[in-house]
């Protein structure tokens, strides 16, 4: 086999054939915030002595965006990032806005681009989580509960406990909660009852969890579930019957003892005729008038 070899060498130099390959020796990098980090990116010999060198950085939000292009550190790196053995992408120092996968694309005249991709994960303790736990719920009704942290990275997984109690995630395989109510995603942090029952009472906190240091729980606060109050409500509705009534009693009341313009006396009389006032200049006219009247 061996003396086939050197052949089929001198077969893919003579017809053109070549290798061209990019690869990393870490395709997965983990490090602490604000430390330094190489992204390593090595090429075959094939690209000739002077390849076209780019990174780019496909964040976690979907976007693409240069982080060396042609061989130079883009604008919003420059000062942090820098290139070192010609494609090796160094960070001075790591923040949690550097997550990602960061492409490393090598090309020449001579050969289509190839790349290889570097995952980046910046490590990120969790901060206390942010909960939202209703005080009340009613008697078989839906009650959710959430839990969040926006500061961990890796995204932390979330933890649910009542009582002091860990809640498992999976509950029906669990002995001692297979008639739980509950549905728990550890992945968003969410805890739902449906429905909610008196038995669901009680003290609940959650806890974010990640690799890179320790677990941080919310204030526990208290859950109470309760019945439909039937009798408030039928006591409130009989005292606004009541009120309506006494409303309606007075106006009739008040009518009937005249404390009530009817609609005659509010109407004006449209019959009415305007007689002047007769206006005298003095006495004696007036007596001059008179007279001659009588």
């Amino acid at each position: 086999m061996s003396r086939f070899v050197p052949a089929l060498l001198f077969l893919c130099a003579a017809t053109g054939i070549h290798g061209y390959s990019v690869t990393t020796t870490n395709a997965n990098v983990k490090v602490k915030e604000n430390t330094g980090v190489d992204l390593t990116c090595s090429y075959s010999a094939d690209f000739g002595a002077d390849p076209r060198i780019e990174w780019k950085l496909n964040d976690k939000e979907g976007s693409v965006s240069y982080v060396v292009y042609n061989g130079k550190v883009t604008e919003t790196y420059v000062g942090r990032v820098s290139l070192i053995s010609s494609s090796t992408l160094r960070f001075s120092e790591v923040t949690r806005r550097d997550n990602g996968n960061y492409i490393c694309e090598v090309s020449s005249s001579r050969s289509p681009p190839k790349e290889v991709t570097v995952g980046l994960t910046v490590l990120v303790p969790p901060s206390p989580p942010k909960c939202n736990i209703p005080q009340t719920v009613t008697t078989g009704k839906v009650a959710v509960l959430s839990c969040s942290d926006g500061d961990g990275s890796p995204p932390p997984t979330y933890k649910w406990y009542k009582d002091g109690t860990l809640l498992p995630n999976d509950p029906s395989k669990i002995a001692g909660f297979q008639n739980a109510t509950y549905k728990l995603d550890p992945n968003s942090g969410k805890l739902e009852f449906s429905p909610a029952t008196k038995m669901d009472s009680g003290q609940y906190l959650c806890e974010a969890v990640n690799e890179a240091g320790a677990a941080q729980r919310c204030k526990a606060m208290k859950m109470e579930v309760r019945d439909l109050n039937t009798g408030g409500i039928v006591a409130g509705v009989l005292i606004f019957l009541v009120l309506l009534g006494l409303l309606i009693f007075g106006v009739w009341f008040a009518y009937k003892r005249g404390y009530l313009p009817t609609k005659s006396q509010s109407k004006p009389n449209s019959h009415a005729v305007y007689q002047p006032t007769t206006s005298y200049e003095d006495d004696a006219d007036f007596k001059q008038k008179s007279s001659f009247v009588v």
